[in-house]
């Protein structure tokens, strides 16, 4: 018989999937510079919140639409083959983007533990960033190991995700304990706490990246059919691991700012890493790096799988060619993941801040996807259900407006844009000459 998820291989997989990199980095090069400690903490309570009413859409889609494809079959199915593909092709780069980053993610981990020593063969800068053979390669080594992962199946897959989000939730934990008890509060205190004034700017920054943060939750839809319990009783591991989530973004940026100020942490080439070594030494380091490692594997496999279940169901749906569609002795859509690893392998070629670049818009693109999931339940709701998918949609078109109106504060930077307009027209030109033709 094959695998089916239960409540804890759903929490570690959404879990794992909204806690990446980004967690751990974004603290030294973002959020204490542009938000502080309270104004962050603040950012990622309302986004929290703003992703938990947008589930209450994802919740009725459940209850009514279990199926692989999750958004993009319910889109579908509710709103006609045009709104699908919208659906189907923003999440496509949106999931697809995330695996390439987590990977390349793993080289910040090795150089952090072995210096630039492990940079050999340099190629070639793109956007500023120089472009190593060794990097290319030990990404493209990771993206492999959990292609095979994926195609082995759900009984692999979930395994090596569960083991991967337990480290990383423990040691994360030990970590913070030790440095807010051992580490001296008056840099805190004096820099982020006492002379502090409410900025709606500032919280701007991070509530507007709500999606791209907690993107991963709205994998669970994807694996709807996998699941040994009824489909919505999932919406509470997912609220679960979102309001998770806003508690370890926190606790991560926290740890930061104990040790720098926002002046400081941003020269570090990892302020976090840093923080953690000079105050904990070389063990506190060990249990971050596998903190962070633990992260990457989550998103990497999440991703991958929720990508190969899209992907699949485009097929059935004949938006993309049928070759997709077929699944292994192990229920898995073995061309999709193929397909995912073989644009991921392409993407290091790039460099990491292309790949940025993309995955910034994915932001964008998954606030679209929030807007059709919520919308529909609107329509397919009554009462007290009706009035929290308007809210949910609500927010969406609030975090979409944030990402591209002219003047606001969390605005895509120009690089991000032109993608997003690239992806835009190449999906336009794809659907109108050649998704027809798959009739």
């Amino acid at each position: 018989m094959r695998k089916k998820l239960n409540r804890i291989d759903i929490l570690a997989l959404a879990l794992g999937s909204i806690i990446g990199w980004g967690s751990f980095t974004l603290p030294g090069s973002k959020f204490l510079r542009e938000s502080g400690i309270i104004s962050t903490a603040i950012g990622f309570i309302l986004g929290g919140f703003a992703i938990i009413f947008i589930q209450k859409g994802y919740h009725i889609m459940m209850e009514k639409h279990v199926e692989d494809g999750g958004e993009f079959s319910y889109t579908y199915k509710n709103m006609g083959k045009a709104n699908g593909f919208i659906v189907g092709w923003s999440l496509t780069l949106c999931y697809i983007s995330m695996v390439p980053l987590n990977a390349t993610a793993f080289v910040l981990v090795l150089k952090k533990l072995f210096g630039s020593g492990i940079d050999f063969i340099y190629l070639y800068k793109i956007a500023g960033y120089p472009v190593y053979l060794s990097e290319i390669l030990i990404a493209s080594l990771i993206i492999l190991i959990f292609t095979y992962v994926n195609i082995k199946g759900l009984k692999v897959s979930s395994r090596v995700q569960n083991i991967m989000i337990l480290l990383m939730v423990v040691n994360v934990i030990i970590v913070f304990a030790y440095m807010f008890t051992k580490v001296d509060h008056s840099l805190l205190r004096n820099t982020y706490i006492l002379n502090y004034k409410f900025n709606i700017a500032e919280v701007a920054k991070v509530f507007a990246i709500a999606p791209f943060l907690f993107v991963g939750f709205d994998v669970i839809p994807q694996v709807s059919t996998e699941l040994n319990f009824e489909a919505p009783k999932a919406t509470k591991m997912a609220i679960f691991a979102i309001l998770s989530a806003v508690m370890f973004y926190n606790l991560l940026n926290i740890t930061t700012g104990l040790a720098y100020t926002p002046e400081k942490a941003v020269l570090e080439q990892w302020a976090l890493g840093s923080a953690v070594l000079n105050n904990m030494g070389y063990i506190g380091f060990l249990l971050l790096i596998i903190s962070l490692a633990g992260a990457v594997a989550g998103g990497i496999n999440g991703f991958m799988l929720g990508s190969s279940k899209l992907i699949g169901s485009l097929a059935k749906y004949r938006m993309i060619p049928e070759m997709y569609k077929s699944e292994n002795h192990n229920g898995v859509f073995v061309n999709g993941v193929k397909f995912v690893a073989l644009v991921s392998l392409i993407a290091p070629w790039f460099g990491r801040e292309v790949i940025i670049y993309i995955v910034n818009m994915s932001s964008l693109l998954a606030a679209v996807a929030y807007f059709y999931v919520c919308y529909i339940s609107l329509k397919n709701s009554r009462a007290y259900d009706r009035f929290l998918s308007a809210i949910g949609a609500l927010v969406s078109l609030t975090f979409i407006g944030l990402l591209i109106i002219p003047g606001s504060p969390a605005k895509l930077n120009t690089p991000s844009l032109v993608m997003l307009i690239i992806w835009t027209i190449l999906g336009y030109f794809y659907y109108h000459k050649y998704s027809k033709i798959m009739k």
